[in-house]
């Protein structure tokens, strides 16, 4: 090493330690970068920040916890910040405003239909039923054929109509409107409808719990504000408190419903099978297509609530248990009594819900399902609410076989006697094949 080399190295390890070398980046300086990025982050949010049509990504879970969803991709709502506010039907865009002018004059077209068929509903109701051929029967079915023609051609006057399918996907439609359950109907068939109809067979809910069940209505299942697939395994920590249904219902009205959860993997360990076991059950609850939440844990009245809510839970070693979440219609105008359902399904063991439906004339449209498996929280959700069996633990019972041995047939076992100990060299102690007692597996 020259004398040179010797000198300048502490000096150049003395360098390399106080001063940080930035690789280099076509990028803005990083300090310039974090004074910006907290200079964002401490801002406070504007009016446009916290509008559902025009929030920024960095606002979404503020607006979110507000209790409000964005409208919208991302991309839409910083174009409607950094555009001119012009309504949707005056875009400035002449294939646009031409294809309205044609939707406008099939929807004046539909109108005057529905008109006309006003005018004969009305002629056909003043009619004295003795004038109609077939007598008051006729009269009924003709004016009911009349009806379901004025709603159809509702549906056709606005079914391809930009604003109420704008307003739809939006989440802005008015669900008293019969335009706008339809098209609810129409997203919710494309595949909620096909999931929870394979998660019916696929769970063996039919005919295990029912004999029957052909859902109508959308209902979606929610713990803590976390929306649960239908078959999914919960926690059992997450499923200690009651759940909120949102239930969407597409034919108008308002209407009484009995909401039922039912686990239907019960170990009856003396019986060497399963029970049923009511968990929850509720009923003369009002629902209607612009009413759809059905917070459970809320429903303490007398005249509603039945049996009050019970943790989900299994025990250990055994099967995952199924808690299917029905809702039962009502008879039109007609309350349960809760008193009644109080005195025989108080003891939750042994409940049969297809008995409970014609007891009380029910009619099952809606459906949903999760599961639930001993897990680390069981234990401690047991303790919490007094249910016994946290410390039983269920194994599966062998069981043997009650044919006898079969005895070795062919070729080589009518030969392994002495007389043929000439023939014991191809088929005994043969190395890495076979040894005394027969063949050996290959690993």
């Amino acid at each position: 090493m020259s004398r040179c080399q010797a000198v300048a190295r502490p000096l150049a390890r003395q360098l390399r330690q106080s001063c940080a070398v930035r690789p280099f980046t076509t990028a803005a300086p990083r300090a310039a970068e974090a004074q910006e990025q907290a200079a964002a982050a401490s801002r406070e949010p504007s009016a446009l920040d916290l509008d559902p049509t025009t929030v920024l990504p960095e606002f979404e879970a503020q607006l979110i916890k507000a209790g409000k969803m964005p409208i919208g991709s991302r991309r839409r709502r910083m174009a409607m910040r950094t555009t001119q506010n012009i309504p949707f039907e005056q875009l400035p865009y002449q294939a646009f405003q031409e294809a309205r002018k044609i939707l406008a004059a099939d929807r004046e077209d539909k109108l005057a239909k529905i008109e006309a068929e006003l005018d004969k509903i009305a002629k056909l109701e003043a009619n004295d039923a003795a004038d109609v051929k077939g007598g008051q029967k006729m009269k009924d079915v003709k004016l009911a054929s009349l009806r379901r023609e004025v709603e159809r051609l509702k549906l056709l006057a606005d079914a391809n109509d930009p604003l109420v399918k704008k307003r739809f996907e939006d989440g802005l439609g008015d669900m008293n409107k019969p335009i706008y359950r339809a098209l609810a109907e129409k997203k919710w068939r494309s595949y909620d409808y096909r999931l929870i109809t394979q998660r019916i067979k696929q769970f063996n809910i039919v005919p295990d719990v029912l004999p029957k069940l052909e859902p109508t209505a959308d209902v979606q299942l929610y713990f803590r504000q976390s929306k649960i697939a239908p078959g999914d395994i919960v926690n059992s920590q997450v499923s200690e408190n009651a759940p909120r249904l949102r239930v969407q219902v597409f034919n108008k009205g308002e209407r009484l419903v009995t909401v039922v959860v039912v686990d239907s993997d019960v170990p009856d360990i003396e019986g060497d099978s399963f029970t049923k076991r009511c968990h929850y059950l509720a009923a003369n609850i009002p629902l209607s297509p612009t009413d759809t939440s059905l917070p459970l844990g809320k429903i303490v009245a007398e005249d509603q609530l039945a049996v009050p809510w019970m943790p989900a839970f299994s025990q250990k070693g055994a099967p995952y248990h199924r808690l299917g979440i029905y809702l039962l219609e009502q008879r039109a105008g007609d309350k349960v009594d809760v008193a009644a359902l109080k005195e025989l399904y108080a003891a939750r063991d042994g409940f049969s819900l297809k008995s409970m439906r014609d007891k009380f004339g029910l009619t099952p449209f809606g459906f949903s399902l999760f599961r639930s498996v001993w897990d680390e929280n069981t234990a401690a959700v047991m303790a919490r609410h007094g249910i016994p069996g946290a410390d039983v633990e269920l194994r599966p019972t062998r069981v043997h076989s009650l044919k006898p041995p079969v005895k070795p047939r062919g070729w080589e076992a009518k030969r392994q006697g002495p007389k043929y100990r000439h023939l014991w060299k191809y088929t005994k102690r043969i190395k890495g094949i076979s040894n005394a007692k027969g063949w050996i597996k290959r690993r």
